[in-house]
């Protein structure tokens, strides 16, 4: 329980989203200095280099930039760094996928520096949020880092968007579906959320938390399908908000709980490593509502939502063997190498993990084996 009773709110200062908003980039970047310093994702950097100097090389601006090497560990943010130093940077752009971004928090953090935020896919909520998640050199887990301010400016061209492989974007749903049933959670155990220090949640905070989940189960399957023809609808616009913006509001200004816990215990498992986070996390989801013994009818709409849009709703899918010794080194990691599940408004336990995961797999083959018929 959060023992102060003041209430705070965090978000970036501004969120652009839209249709070729990348080509105003060097528009919304002069209003924080005239040298830019870009970090860009490895895979895109070749392509989107070549624009950026197209459009910068056309203005007052200064533009450099760097390719990201790919793991967001100390050596890299030292490399970049003193990249952004040499070049004498104003503002850090950072353009791509989670950890490329998480990266671009740690270097503008470290320098005091204005940091706009471009993603190129909706499979993340960590654009909006102040917090870094950084790894060994080696890609183990190694902390969290909650930076003092949130980016003053999220870019979201949602032509990229579009453009990226369509199991990013599901797998940006299955993260986004949790906001709203971990927020719940942290609301019944008043436990504090990501904000500075950690705050009461504003009701701010919930409304947006709510928001993100109903938009989800409006607009999610429209916009799968939207999004396997290549085109972009409203209710692909939507999702992307949904994925990107609400989410991020969510969870940094509600908490997180079991089923970003689930998430972590998961990756105790080799063969877990190929999949997504979302894809991780939307299992997690269903292992909570069981923990939570959530009303049927609840279960099943998250089970069918899951479904529909391709997300994972039982172990086998996500390559682990539903064997005892599997399952009770998920528990193990969920209750002691996390605190995220502790957030629950109940003591949890090894065996309420253990029992939840045996339980929220059972029901993802009985949907499953119904749909078949």
């Amino acid at each position: 329980m959060v023992e102060a009773t003041t209430r705070a709110f965090g978000s970036p200062s501004k969120y652009i989203q839209g249709p070729g908003e990348f080509n105003n980039l060097e528009v919304y970047t002069k209003s924080f200095g005239k040298i830019v310093f870009a970090l860009i994702d490895g895979f895109l950097y070749d392509a989107l280099n070549k624009d950026l100097r197209a459009i910068y090389d056309s203005s007052e601006s200064d533009y450099h930039a760097e390719k990201f090497q790919g793991e967001c560990c100390q050596p890299e943010v030292d490399r970049l760094t003193a990249k952004a130093n040499e070049y004498s940077a104003d503002v850090i752009v950072g353009i791509g996928g989670g950890k490329t971004i998480d990266t671009a928090k740690i270097v503008a953090s470290s320098l005091n520096l204005p940091l706009v935020i471009v993603p190129t896919s909706a499979s993340t909520d960590a654009p909006t949020s102040a917090m870094s998640v950084i790894y060994t050199e080696s890609g183990e887990h190694r902390g969290t880092i909650r930076h003092k301010r949130n980016p003053d400016l999220v870019l979201v061209d949602t032509n990229i968007i579009t453009k990226a492989p369509l199991r990013l974007f599901i797998s940006g749903m299955g993260d986004a579906l949790a906001t709203y049933f971990e927020a719940r959670a942290n609301e019944a155990s008043d436990s504090a959320n990501f904000v500075g220090k950690g705050y009461r949640r504003c009701k701010a905070g919930m409304a947006i938390a709510k928001m993100c989940y109903d938009i989800l189960l409006q607009d999610g399957l429209k916009a799968k399908l939207a999004l396997k023809r290549g085109v972009c609808t409203e209710a692909v616009e939507n999702v992307i908000e949904a994925n990107t913006l609400l989410s991020g509001l969510g969870f940094e200004n509600t908490g997180c709980a079991a089923a970003h816990g689930i998430h972590a215990g998961l990756t105790e498992i080799a063969a877990t490593h190929k999949y997504l986070h979302g894809e991780k996390v939307a299992f997690g989801v269903i292992c909570q509502l069981v923990m939570e013994n959530a009303p049927p009818e609840e279960l099943e709409t998250i089970i069918r939502f899951c479904m529909q849009v391709g997300l994972p709703t039982t172990l086998a899918q996500l390559d682990v063997e539903a064997t005892e010794e599997n399952i009770r080194t998920i528990a193990h990691k969920v209750v002691a190498g996390n605190p995220l599940v502790h957030a629950e408004p109940f003591k949890i336990t090894e065996d309420v993990v253990y029992n939840a995961i045996i339980a929220a797999d059972e029901l993802g083959k009985y949907y499953q084996g119904r749909e078949a018929k």
